[in-house]
């Protein structure tokens, strides 16, 4: 931290006499700079920044007043306290000069006491300022690196979550990575912000969390379910609903709905509340193309993995039907970007379970 002893103070007037007597007053406590004309004070301050300006009203072409206004409308100079020294000891300079942004006022002839007295008394308010401002910052950086490892923390529980729910039901541990791609991808092209659109990412990591919640028998069920472990296989969105419920986080809440929502349909045939059209939240409108395209891309015990075009070609049939058909325009003119999710995160096979 800066001590008192390494400030500089600049001393703005054009009479050379004054000069002189200014000099005395903080010679040998602080470092001096001295400055005969506006011009030159403005240039000089934008150079050197010192801690504290002198600064006469009185001069020929830029004055006391221009002076301040100049460096008070430029961040970098702007905080730089400015004392205003004068013959002349009226209310309106006075006002005048305060309205400029001067901090303090001293009335020629100088008396030397009270001009150190007022240079230590505003060097050391600067100080004090400064250093809670330092202070302030190294807060900000704490309690930012700390709300980091928290949302790194928060990012790794939803992940392992969803993972648990996915390990349970798919013969992929790709899928939702995948899945949740497609979502953020999504959430960009259609300008959602970047914080919408990586909470869309993560939230849809646990679209099938409420799978916990299904008994195996039916949930690792090889063959085709039956019309009651169908129903029972439904019920997984609104138990992920009911997990995901309560909490104060906005992205548990996204997820909450996503959970809920990503099997309902665009003409109102889908589960579990039968929601038609823009009723669905866009969130799970969004998760529904993605979920159900890597599906059929994907290889199951009871299917082949689809290739690709056959897999938009299917999404394009379901628009208006299943999607929501603006949705579905947007993922098909995103093909070369979510073919290179694909690429990127290829299925590695865990068991043969699974029913979407």
């Amino acid at each position: 931290m800066k001590k008192i002893n390494d400030c500089m103070i600049l001393l703005v007037d054009d009479t050379k006499s004054n000069v002189d007597v200014l000099v005395t007053a903080p010679k040998n406590t602080y470092r001096l700079g001295v400055s005969l004309n506006g011009e030159d004070a403005v240039n000089f301050a934008r150079q050197n920044h010192p801690d504290l300006i002198l600064l006469d009203i009185i001069m020929p072409g830029t004055d006391g007043f221009d002076v301040c206004r100049l460096l008070k409308a430029e961040p970098e100079t702007e905080d730089i306290p400015i004392i205003f020294i004068t013959a002349m000891d009226d209310l309106t300079h006075k006002t005048k000069g305060f309205d400029f942004g001067a901090v303090d006022y001293i009335t020629k002839p100088f008396d030397i006491t009270e001009v150190k007295a007022r240079v230590k008394t505003h060097l050391t308010l600067k100080m004090a300022q400064e250093a809670l401002k330092n202070q302030n910052a190294i807060l900000e950086e704490m309690v930012q690196e700390r709300t980091k490892e928290l949302r790194k923390a928060q990012i790794e529980v939803i992940n392992r979550l969803g993972k648990a729910a996915e390990y349970r039901d798919q013969d992929t541990g790709t899928h939702i990575n995948r899945m949740s791609k497609y979502c953020r991808l999504m959430g960009k092209a259609l300008g959602l912000s970047r914080e919408e659109y990586d909470r869309l990412d993560l939230a849809s990591t646990m679209h099938d969390v409420g799978k916990i919640g299904i008994s195996d028998n039916i949930l690792l069920k090889p063959g085709k379910l039956d019309g009651k472990e169908w129903k029972s296989m439904q019920t997984h969105t609104s138990i992920g609903e009911k997990l995901l419920s309560g909490g104060a986080s906005h992205l548990l809440d996204v997820a909450r709905i996503i959970a809920m929502t990503h099997h309902e349909k665009w003409d109102g045939t889908g589960y579990h509340q039968s929601l038609k059209g823009k009723q669905i939240p866009l969130a799970g409108r969004i998760t529904c193309i993605c979920d159900v395209f890597d599906a059929l891309i994907s290889r199951r015990p009871y299917k082949e993995p689809w290739p690709v075009e056959k897999a938009l070609e299917e999404i394009k049939k379901g628009s208006g039907i299943f999607f929501d058909p603006d949705l579905v325009e947007l993922f098909l003119s995103l093909e070369p970007e979510i073919r290179k999710i694909i690429e990127n995160y290829q299925d590695k096979p865990l068991h043969e379970t699974g029913h979407t």
